[in-house]
């Protein structure tokens, strides 16, 4: 049975650079940083407080991939004062937060124009 999801693969073009991000701008923990293919490191990382993660791997073939809109929402408790955390840590914000009749939402990109939305859990009603 599946019980819940380890990470999601974000796809880079410099882990350096996306390992800098995530950690200091989104306060991600590294969990795994290790060799893995020539060119490549498999470098996983963990979101404090939650069961899920990230692994800043692009595919060989799946280069293409980045830069783009990623199906990966995150959510906290009140993101009109995420974001504005997020900001003064450097982090882009390319639709501001609003609240919508579905809930609060804003999107954000890491330094490879990945775009990320960032939501409240829990739905208006």
């Amino acid at each position: 049975m599946i019980r819940g999801i380890k990470f999601i693969g974000i796809p880079v073009s410099n882990q350096d650079v996306a390992l800098k991000f995530y950690t200091e701008s989104l306060g991600m923990k590294v969990l795994t940083d290790q060799p893995f293919t020539p060119t490549q490191r498999w470098i996983e990382l963990t979101i404090p407080g939650a069961d899920s993660g990230l692994a800043l791997f692009t595919p060989p073939g799946r280069e293409d991939q980045i830069g783009k809109f990623q199906s990966v929402s995150f959510w906290c408790d009140d993101v009109f004062a995420t974001a504005d955390a997020m900001k003064k840590k450097g982090v882009t914000f390319i639709k501001e937060p609003a609240a919508e009749s579905w809930g609060t939402a804003a999107v954000f990109k890491d330094p490879d124009g990945n775009q990320f939305v960032l939501s409240s859990k829990d739905r208006k009603k």
